[in-house]
């Protein structure tokens, strides 16, 4: 019995030997998950990738290394486009003389298609200050009562403040007092305060026309817009007022390396923590760090190169291309919103998705400025976009080819409508032979249809009998649309009314 029992165990404890001899990983004492394991070699999308005993070999190790460089190149273009973008505007009105805050640079007689300005309308009369706190100290703003919407943003494109009828002087004017974030002295009574992270800072006022003319906000912004450092405000300096109508100049960054040299000059002129820790850290890893020399040596520099050529393409993609659905307005239509998830912050789902940042890139890559003014549901007042760049079909529009674009009646816009088009180059203006690539329902005289509709026409040349209402395109290159409603009513919001797509005409019977 004795033996029966033992001969019994020992063949259990050899079973159990066996089969636990089957399931150990070799080169190991026990069974090693596959999942944690990396294979001899793995064929990616940057080319085969080898190992021993998952130490990378040496073309693996500058492979990676190469690779990793180029996406902290190509994620530094995504997330600094709102600073290469603020840079590019304080550098074009310098080159106009306007850099100081008592300096105005105005489009008097509109935004025409000279100047390279991010899809500014031809609609209302732009007037911008560029402020420097760190040259100046906190500076006040002075706006005149019955002043159309007006903001001021960081250097970072983030909002500092509204002014005028979105801000707390409600359109009666008032002193505004811009301060750094960290400044600790006192605000004297009757400043509205605001602090700003950054050392630059933008104002923008728009002024709206009276009779189609620009006088009346013209003459309101030179008389009552007063901008100067708080420690002038006894004797503070005259204001000067320089017109950007009609004058080539250049608001828009770069797309090529030097845009990583703009980018530097931005952090070494503004305070460390302008930016969050993981910016910084994203900048730092390709040689931008504040106090110290950006001197890539060759192979960074073809690197950075490569990644901004990436960065561009993914950025014209994310602004012309959504491909999130939820950014087009109507099922079957080619309009889309340039303001992704309705939050001027582009927070998902109030924060808890954190931030959308392909939204954030695709604004500052194709427009200009930032306020919770542009995501308000207000109706009456502000105003609404819609952008396409796609016809019916979903191709991009040619400057080659003719469109129609019907603008059904009763348009919810309480005060005007305008259609602009742009360059998808420049994100300016659209230069052809008409100084104003658009059509404004108040300012122009638009040929209506019996039932109220407007049918607008864009393509090299007028249909016969349609010059009115035609805005022309040149063959050769693209081009996309701003639709804008000043005022919108209810019916925008509600989904009620609807502009139609942008039609591609076959030949004059389509007419």
């Amino acid at each position: 019995m004795i033996k029966h029992i033992t001969v019994s165990f020992l063949a259990v404890s050899i079973g159990c030997t066996l089969a636990y001899a089957k399931d150990v990983t070799p080169g190991f004492n026990n069974l090693i998950p596959e999942s944690i394991l990396t294979p001899d070699s793995v064929e990616t999308s940057i080319g085969k990738l080898s190992f021993f005993d998952g130490m990378p070999d040496a073309e693996t190790v500058t492979k990676v290394y190469d690779n990793l460089d180029t996406i902290r190149a190509t994620e530094v273009f995504l997330d600094m486009v709102p600073a290469a973008s603020m840079e590019g505007m304080r550098l074009g009105l310098a080159s106009l003389g306007a850099s100081a805050s008592n300096q105005v640079m105005m489009f008097d007689q509109l935004l025409d298609s000279n100047p390279l300005f991010l899809t500014g309308n031809t609609d209302t009369v732009y007037s911008a200050v560029m402020f420097d706190l760190e040259r100046d100290g906190p500076t006040v703003v002075e706006i005149p009562a019955g002043s159309g919407p007006s903001t001021v943003n960081d250097a970072y494109f983030r909002f500092v403040t509204d002014m005028g009828a979105p801000g707390p002087d409600r359109g009666k004017g008032g002193k505004y007092l811009i301060v750094p974030e960290a400044y600790e002295g006192e605000v004297p009574e009757g400043y509205f305060e605001a602090r700003s992270p950054s050392n630059i800072n933008l104002m923008v006022l728009r002024g709206f026309l009276v009779d189609g003319k620009t006088d009346a906000a013209v003459r309101s912004v030179k008389e009552g817009l007063k901008v100067y450092p708080l420690n002038q405000k006894d004797n503070p300096p005259t204001m000067e007022f320089i017109s950007g109508s009609t004058v080539p100049f250049n608001t828009v960054h770069s797309n090529d390396f030097s845009f990583f040299e703009e980018i530097n000059d931005v952090i070494q002129r503004e305070p460390v923590d302008f930016l969050d820790p993981e910016l910084r850290g994203q900048l730092s890893s390709i040689g931008i760090q504040k106090g110290q020399a950006f001197d890539p040596d060759e192979r960074m520099t073809k690197i950075l190169t490569d990644g901004v050529a990436i960065g561009n393409a993914t950025a014209r993609a994310l602004l012309l291309r959504p491909r999130d659905e939820s950014a087009y307005y109507y099922e079957g239509s080619q309009w889309f919103t340039a303001f992704l998830g309705g939050d001027y912050q582009w927070l998902i789902d109030n924060g808890d998705g954190g931030r959308n940042l392909d939204a954030r890139t695709a604004f500052f890559y194709g427009y200009t400025l930032n306020t919770p003014a542009m995501v308000l549901k207000m109706v009456g007042a502000g105003s609404q976009y819609a952008v396409a760049a796609t016809d019916e079909k979903g191709e991009y529009l040619d400057g080659s080819k003719t469109y129609r674009l019907n603008i059904p009646g009763n348009v919810p816009a309480k005060d005007f409508w305008s259609v602009v088009l742009y360059d998808p180059q420049t994100r300016s203006e659209l230069q052809t032979e008409q100084p104003f690539p658009s059509k404004n329902n108040k300012r122009d005289q638009l040929e209506v249809s019996s039932d109220g509709s407007v049918d607008l026409y864009f393509g090299p040349t007028a249909p016969k009998g349609k010059e009115g209402n035609w805005v022309q395109t040149v063959p050769g290159k693209g081009w996309w649309g701003i639709f804008r409603l000043y005022g919108p009513l209810e019916p925008w919001f509600d989904k009620t009314w609807r502009p139609g797509n942008f039609e591609l005409l076959d030949g004059d019977d389509n007419l």
